[in-house]
């Protein structure tokens, strides 16, 4: 069983780099997933808060969760009328 190892954002390349103690790595590419799952400012926030202040949350989110439904229940978005 492989164990987490590391866990963070690279600035340089927008991933969220995950280091396991096989050797293995996974990176999670932070701005193809908000093309898939952003719709408005609100779920870009909360992603993006993710990703600078709790990357292992972000990783566990995307790999193991639904971030759709996540960035729903989360999010309260209500146009002005």
């Amino acid at each position: 069983m492989k164990h987490l190892l590391s866990c963070k954002f690279n600035l340089d390349t927008a991933c969220v780099e995950l280091c396991f103690s096989d050797g293995s790595m996974v990176s999670i590419d932070t701005i193809a997933v908000e093309n898939e799952m952003v719709n408005n400012i609100h779920q870009q926030s909360e992603l993006d808060y993710l990703i600078y202040n709790d990357p292992a949350a972000y990783a566990n989110l995307i790999l193991c969760g639904n971030p759709k439904a996540y960035l729903k229940t989360v999010t309260e978005y209500k146009p002005l009328d």
